[in-house]
């Protein structure tokens, strides 16, 4: 992993290390979470843990959550976390990133749903007769 500002304030660097990459899981977390629109409590719900437990997440409280637990979370939202050597000696880069996915043929279409209750459209010059009611939509 590259230098950090925890590398200016932590005591060791094994502890600038730890808290560099829970930074950096925390915060591609909160970018995931973000990106698909949940609210904390569908995000709670999606990563098994309480609705206090991502507000600390997404609040940044660092201190809150160990390496393990951040790591564990991640492919509940998607993301693997992935450590390689980066070009020159003895370096290593971190990252978190989606899984591949395979791809698709160019000419394969999305299917387009319709909705389900979805109603048929009126005929131009059909009326109810009076005195009757529509029947009631089924639900």
């Amino acid at each position: 992993m590259g230098k950090s500002v925890f590398y200016d304030i932590a005591d060791t660097p094994e502890e600038a290390a730890n808290l560099t990459a829970r930074s950096l899981l925390m915060i591609a977390l909160e970018e995931r979470i973000k990106e698909k629109g949940w609210t904390q409590s569908e995000a709670a719900e999606i990563l098994h843990v309480n609705q206090p437990r991502v507000s600390d997440l997404m609040n940044g409280k660092l201190h809150k959550f160990s390496l393990d637990a951040l790591v564990n979370m991640l492919p509940a939202v998607g993301l693997t976390f992935e450590v390689r050597p980066m070009d020159g000696p003895s370096r290593s880069v971190a990252t978190v990133t989606p899984p591949a996915r395979p791809q698709k043929a160019a000419n394969d279409k999305r299917e387009k749903r319709q909705p389900v209750n979805a109603t048929a459209k009126k005929r131009s010059g059909s009326k109810v007769a009076a005195g009757h009611k529509k029947p009631a939509a089924r639900t």
